[in-house]
């Protein structure tokens, strides 16, 4: 078994390119939280030809809406939602810089073709373990859209996020590898 590759953010394309479907990843570095209502905010700064509220280059989006932090901790629960439901959103998001998302489950063919063009990277994060994997969130701060609630947008912090490669850039998918 090959150790996982440890990456930092912000990506950059030489990182995306040595990663395979099926790979272990342990991801450090600044990663954005965003859900359905935040990534349609996105979206529409980016129609209206507003610029988004942080530099989307090389960044991560993790598809995911925590729970309220217990005292003592940085946040509550963080594990993913369902990746599909953000398939109307990410090849936009791609095509301005975006290198990686991370959520649970299968991407529409649009997001598959938009990983290639784009040359970036989709991650599953285990799913049901979000209070397990709130241990590898170490900051956690509002950047957009308060009244959002859970879906606001978000900047976290990860040390070692461990990670599955679902989709990589040259059009692998671990779902079709079994």
């Amino acid at each position: 078994m090959t150790e996982p590759y440890r990456i930092q953010t912000p990506l950059t394309d030489q990182v995306i390119r040595q990663l395979r479907a099926g790979d272990e990843a342990l991801l450090s570095g600044v990663v954005y939280a965003a859900r359905d209502q935040a990534h349609k905010r996105l979206c529409a700064l980016l129609a209206e030809g507003k610029p988004l509220p942080f530099n989307p280059e090389g960044q991560a989006i993790y598809y995911v809406g925590p729970t309220p932090a217990r005292p003592g901790r940085v946040i509550g629960a963080a594990g993913p939602t369902t990746s599909s439901r953000m398939d109307a959103f990410t090849p936009t998001l791609l095509a301005c810089g975006i290198k990686a998302t991370i959520g649970k489950g299968l991407r529409g063919a649009a997001v598959q073709e938009a990983i290639v063009k784009y040359g970036a990277v989709h991650f599953s994060a285990l799913g049901g373990a979000g209070a397990l994997l709130s241990r590898y969130i170490v900051a956690n701060d509002l950047v957009a859209w308060e009244d959002l609630g859970a879906e606001a947008l978000r900047r976290l912090e990860f040390n070692d996020f461990p990670l599955i490669v679902a989709y990589d850039a040259y059009g692998g998918c671990v779902y079709q590898r079994g």
